[in-house]
């Protein structure tokens, strides 16, 4: 993509950063009403960092590489910790992120974290289900599947993974909150929308996961 990132940050001289990714069709804007109110009530030190990214890019492939080289990577001289999040689209981007550049993250916030196009669960459970599948140098050229072999045996980095009960994805978000220790996850009752985003972001925030 070219051009830089447009982001809408809550800076406050905190160590950890909490970069956020959108959903479709979501706006960096769109976190800074929904998201930062709750992280000022509590009046806790952490530095956030909402980033606008088009559908174009995302199909393209361009907008992944523009969040490691202009948000993660700089945040790296100027924070002690990187914490990646996102909602929806945001978080499968989110972990195709963490998958292809581990050492970029230090932690993940996966609210309603999409499960990825059918062709790529359908695949997949028709191998038999994720500890069954062993995939293919083909499928291994994309970034879904390389997320799903990532999940086969995710690393012990903190996390949270949060859906809502009610969501008509949440049986493909629940097979990938159970990669994760029981202690990460959160179910809540709400489908594919704000209320429910918001109530898991308290929840989030309430575990006290990120050092602040």
């Amino acid at each position: 993509m070219s051009g830089p990132l447009r982001t809408v940050g809550r800076p406050c001289g905190a160590d950890t950063l909490l970069v956020l990714l959108p959903g479709a069709y979501m706006t960096a804007d769109d976190y800074a009403a929904q998201f930062f109110p709750a992280v000022e009530r509590r009046g806790l030190r952490l530095d956030l960092a909402a980033v606008d990214l088009g559908l174009d890019a995302v199909s393209a492939g361009d907008a992944l590489p523009a969040v490691l080289d202009q948000v993660l990577r700089p945040a790296r001289q100027t924070h002690r910790q990187v914490w990646l999040g996102g909602i929806s689209l945001g978080g499968l981007l989110a972990l195709g992120l963490t998958t292809d550049h581990p050492e970029a993250i230090d932690g993940l916030c996966l609210i309603a974290p999409y499960p990825g196009s059918r062709l790529t669960t359908n695949a997949i459970a028709r191998s038999g289900g994720l500890d069954a599948w062993h995939p293919s140098a083909e499928q291994l050229a994309d970034p879904e599947f390389r997320v799903y072999r990532w999940l086969k045996a995710p690393p012990a980095l903190p996390a949270f993974v949060g859906y809502g009960s009610e969501d008509r994805f949440a049986p493909g978000m629940r097979a990938i909150a159970e990669r994760f220790p029981p202690a990460a996850r959160r179910a809540v009752p709400g489908g594919h929308d704000w209320p429910a985003w918001c109530d898991l972001w308290e929840h989030f925030l309430d575990r006290g996961l990120i050092p602040t």
